[in-house]
Formats: structure tokens, C-alpha cells, sequence
């Protein structure tokens, strides 16, 4: 298992800050100039989700917390929420993904209407500088694969021959498929479908995959037939993002403490987010929906569970 920090959760919901009263959870994770850089969601009473920001020197304490989203809701597609943030940087950009959650377009009698509601995979993209200087001009917003029910989406932080590629969850599968413009993606495929019990019900990408010299480490999560929530891992060949060289049979992290089993949604641990930090990974994630937290365990510890 990962060893929890001992002063977990490291966020709480902020009962004055009415965009982040009730809910601080599953936050998305980046190294940038020494800091733990966190993009976090945070939910209402009505249970609308934006993303807040915060960060940390040392990736523990957090000694800065903006008082108000960086990230909020502003179409029909994100409606009812931005939940679920993962961010990856290549070259000077950082690329967030989340689900957006809002309506999807419909027919009624021949006429294109606002319909269902869905969770859908969003994108958005921001300069590294203007990041760091809490600049928020954050991209247009796409959203790829528009329609269908999809969350979960990380985009790799590197391109395999010029092209973009992403894991996102079309339930109970982890899909990958590659794009030239983060518009229209094509070659789709099931790249991990639940095989474990702990797994069973459907499983889904943590944050982006981490690249070491032996592989990229690819956190995940899965599901129960029970709906307990836990954290497992694979590695994937460094080559090619479709080949899954090694995948973990026993979940790494579980909820056992009070704040992963109870909560808004009890028996959750689930993450969006891992650094690489003079080598120690640095897991963060949502504990029962509710609060955030930290697992931290060295990088050689999945090279030996691995056998590489």
C-alpha cells in the first residue's frame, strides 16, 4: 500500500467560500518550478463543480489557496459542472482535461433541441507562463467525442509521431485514441477492461501517465461490484501508448481511514493526479468525495512490484 501522509486531508471544504462549502476533491497535480501546482474540484450546495487552485513547496503543506475557481462553468456542455480536472504539460502549454457536465444536443420531431444531460469529456489548454502567474486564459473549450457519456480523460504529456493521445473511460473500459488537432481523434480501441474483483464494475485513468526509464506509470482506479473505490497500477511501453507491459494484480491504495470511508460518497479513493518529486511519487486524491489527500511511496516500489 502507499503511505498516507500523516496529517491527511490537506483540503478541506471552506464553509465561507460558498463555491467550495460542501466539497474539495479529486484534484488534478503538475510539478512546476519547484512547486506542487493543484487544480482542484470543489463542489456547492447545489452540488455545481468549478475548479480552485492551490499549491505547495513542498507538495505536503499548502501555503497558497485562491479564494475564488479559477475554472467555472460557461457553456451548454459544462452547464452543471467542471468536474474532475487532469492536467499535462507539453511544451510551453498545459492541457487540462475534465468532464464537463451539462446538456448534449437532441432531436425532437426532425429539430435539433437541448436534451439529455451527460458528462462528456472537455479540453482547454493555458500558457506555462501564464499559469504560473495566475493569468487564467485558459483556450477555447473542445469537446471531443461530443455526445457520448465519457469521463475520465488524461492526455499523454508527450506526442507519439506528432500525434496527441488520451486514455478516457467509456464505461467499464479504458479507451485510447490519437488526434493531429485535439479535435477529431480516430483509431479508437479498449486499451484495460475490469479483470480484477476489486475492479469489477469498470475502471478508469488517475492522472496522466508518469514517464520513468522503465515505462510510463499509469495510476488508475477501480470500481467494485460493491462501489468501493480504489487505486491500482500498470506501466505502459514508453514507445507506444497501446501496449500495456505490466498491470498490477492488487490495488495499492483502499479506503481505510475514517475520511476515505465516510463522506459525501463513503468508500472512495480516487485520484487525478501524481508527481514525480525527487524520486518519490506523490499521489493526490479525493477521499469519500469529500476532502483531498496524499500517498506518497518511492518510485522504485512499482519497479519492484512490477519485476523491472
Amino acid at each position: 500500500m502507499l503511505e498516507r501522509y500523516k496529517e491527511n486531508p490537506i483540503l478541506k471544504p471552506i464553509g465561507s467560500h460558498p463555491w467550495e462549502s460542501k466539497m474539495v476533491f479529486n484534484t488534478a497535480a503538475i510539478y512546476l518550478n519547484k512547486r506542487v501546482h493543484l487544480l482542484y474540484r470543489a463542489s456547492d450546495i447545489d452540488d455545481i463543480s468549478t475548479i480552485g487552485y492551490a499549491s505547495s513547496k513542498d507538495g505536503f503543506h499548502i501555503d497558497e489557496r485562491l479564494e475564488s475557481p479559477v475554472f467555472s462553468p460557461q457553456s451548454e456542455e459544462d452547464h452543471f459542472g467542471c468536474e474532475d480536472p487532469r492536467i499535462s504539460k507539453i511544451e510551453d502549454r498545459l492541457y487540462i482535461s475534465y468532464t464537463a457536465y451539462g446538456w448534449t444536443p437532441g432531436m425532437e420531431d426532425g429539430k435539433l433541441r437541448i436534451s439529455t444531460r451527460v458528462p462528456q469529456i472537455g479540453i482547454t489548454s493555458i500558457s506555462v507562463d501564464d499559469f504560473l502567474n495566475h493569468k487564467w486564459n485558459f483556450s477555447k473549450r473542445l469537446y471531443p467525442l461530443r455526445g457520448v457519456e465519457n469521463k475520465d480523460c488524461v492526455i499523454f504529456p508527450e506526442k507519439f509521431g506528432g500525434k496527441y493521445v488520451i486514455y478516457h473511460r467509456v464505461s467499464p473500459h479504458i479507451w485510447i485514441c490519437y488526434s493531429d488537432d485535439l479535435i477529431h481523434w480516430y483509431h479508437h480501441n479498449i486499451l484495460m477492461s475490469p479483470k480484477q474483483g476489486w475492479e469489477y464494475y469498470k475502471i478508469g485513468a488517475a492522472g496522466p501517465p508518469i514517464k520513468t526509464e522503465k515505462g510510463w506509470l499509469f495510476i488508475y482506479h477501480g470500481v467494485s461490484n460493491t462501489l468501493v473505490y480504489r487505486l491500482g497500477f500498470a506501466f505502459i511501453d514508453l514507445k507506444d501508448p497501446s501496449k500495456v507491459i505490466y498491470r498490477h494484480p492488487e490495488p495499492i491504495l483502499e479506503p481505510r481511514r475514517e475520511y476515505e470511508k465516510e463522506g459525501v460518497i463513503p468508500e472512495v479513493v480516487f485520484s487525478c493526479g501524481a508527481v514525480l518529486k525527487d524520486d518519490t511519487v506523490l499521489v493526490y486524491y479525493g477521499g469519500a468525495d469529500t476532502v483531498i489527500s496524499i500517498a506518497t511511496t518511492p518510485l522504485s516500489w512499482f519497479f519492484e512490484l512490477a519485476g523491472l
